[in-house]
């Protein structure tokens, strides 16, 4: 058997122009959302990920019919025939996005039943946020092992819901719960991460009543029906922003002209700290970088949004390993999310990793190594320490790449990466699925 790995090599200066397919974190709870209706939907500009694949047959399995044009990024659902309440353990481990099928499963059968999720393995990322807001709803939660069992026991009516902490998912979850409904829903301290708010933009147009209230509440009134729809999923932020890294460490001038730069504020202030050039659009889409050829480090917290992404901290860590001076880094949402810090040091990045910081002493140069991703977004900021490294970096653990993005290496390599695939041996030994992107087969341990 083989594993998928990239050699990377140093490279020049990234230049030119690339676009974004739709926003990873968007897509999935929206292709789950579509459970609240019945008949054919349209969403477009939905990336060829594993993550989107292993959707689409969580969807199939509770019956709906589901066509995927990957090279336009075009996805048809049909859920009239849908009839399941229940999805096997085999799926559910393959990804964490599979428990925001509960939400809608409970709005349209009364009960859902599941697994434990799978996923990145980046802290413990519990469901716990999701099960009390549920229970607060009027819905009997039942765990035994790794079993999840829910069901309306009664409508709590009206009620004024208060999230302990702004929990993407379960805020999610919560909205496409209540949308079907007679009731009226307020969720304070909710996420308002844009792709919720791309969430909430779809189940308006599905017809459901929601407010959003600036900073952080919203307002759901239940109605009887939804209808299906049409939709274009944002583009991604995090892509925007991996992209943009890679380009600035390798000294370069990139422009993206679909990068939603309204959301993007805080993250783009910390590149023009180390000296980079941003110029954003002015109707706020739409961006160029050209890097400064003495970057300075500066330091950053991780915290939910409009905070510095969470997500694009292993890729930033990447950009104050070989800056000028020394920077210190936070990470507040995720408590295991500095599990690259081992893999970059192996590169000769000088950073001393303690609890929830990590302190980074810019350094001139990377060396090749070979280095293991181990998340979604660690693996993306492998990928970019290699453009730098002096040598050859081999990187696995290609499947969570592949899970979050879809063709990174060759939007890269268009940009003038040296970058190329190969495989090697693996222990027969090792379990794990496949997920077919395509042509290309992705092994996905189930494991992660």
């Amino acid at each position: 058997m083989c594993k998928q790995q990239l050699v990377v090599q140093e490279s020049a200066p990234l230049r030119g122009t690339t676009r974004l397919w739709g926003a990873k974190n968007a897509v999935l709870v929206i292709m789950a959302s579509l459970l609240l209706t019945r008949g054919k939907s349209r969403l477009t500009n939905v990336p060829s990920s594993c993550d989107v694949w292993q959707m689409i047959e969580v969807l199939k399995e509770l019956g709906a019919a589901v066509v995927f044009d990957h090279d336009l990024g075009v996805l048809d659902i049909d859920t009239s025939k849908v009839f399941g309440h229940s999805i096997s353990e085999h799926r559910m481990q393959k990804m964490r996005a599979s428990v925001l099928v509960m939400g809608p499963l409970l709005a349209r059968f009364g009960k859902a039943e599941l697994s434990m999720p799978g996923g990145c393995v980046i802290g413990s990322r519990p469901i716990d946020f999701h099960i009390k807001l549920f229970r607060q709803l009027g819905i009997q939660v039942t765990l035994s092992g790794n079993k999840v069992q829910a069901e309306w026991q009664s409508r709590v009516g009206d009620a004024r819901l208060i999230l302990e902490y702004p929990s993407v998912g379960a805020t999610e979850n919560a909205l496409m719960a209540a949308a079907l409904s007679n009731s009226s829903i307020t969720l304070v301290n909710a996420a308002v991460e844009p792709e919720v708010l791309d969430l909430v933009e779809v189940l308006k147009k599905m017809g459901a009543d929601i407010t959003v209230q600036v900073p952080a509440t919203i307002i759901v009134r239940g109605v009887q029906e939804l209808r299906p729809i049409e939709h274009s999923v944002i583009p991604d932020r995090l892509e925007a922003g991996a992209l943009l890294i890679a380009a600035a460490i390798t000294k370069g001038s990139i422009t993206i002209p679909d990068a939603p730069v309204h959301s993007m504020g805080v993250f783009l202030e910390k590149l023009r700290e180390m000296g980079h050039v941003v110029v954003e659009s002015c109707d706020g889409v739409g961006v160029h970088l050209t890097a400064t050829s003495s970057p300075r480090a500066v330091s950053f917290k991780t915290s939910p949004y409009p905070g510095f992404p969470t997500d694009l901290q292993a890729p930033m860590m990447v950009a104050q390993a070989v800056a000028k001076g020394e920077s210190s880094i936070c990470e507040t949402v995720f408590e295991n999310r500095m599990i690259h810090v081992r893999e970059l040091q192996k590169m000769g990045a000088q950073i001393r990793h303690e609890g929830m910081y990590a302190h980074v002493h810019g350094v001139n140069k990377l060396y090749g190594a070979s280095v293991i991703g181990t998340d979604i977004r660690a693996c993306a900021a492998l990928v970019i320490a290699g453009l730098v490294a002096q040598g050859v970096t081999t990187v696995t653990g290609l499947d969570h790449l592949h899970r979050g993005f879809a063709n990174f290496e060759g939007k890269l390599r268009k940009l003038g990466a040296n970058i190329s695939e190969s495989r090697v041996a693996k222990s027969d030994t090792q379990s794990g699925s496949t997920c077919v992107v395509g042509q290309l087969s992705v092994t996905n341990d189930i494991q992660k």
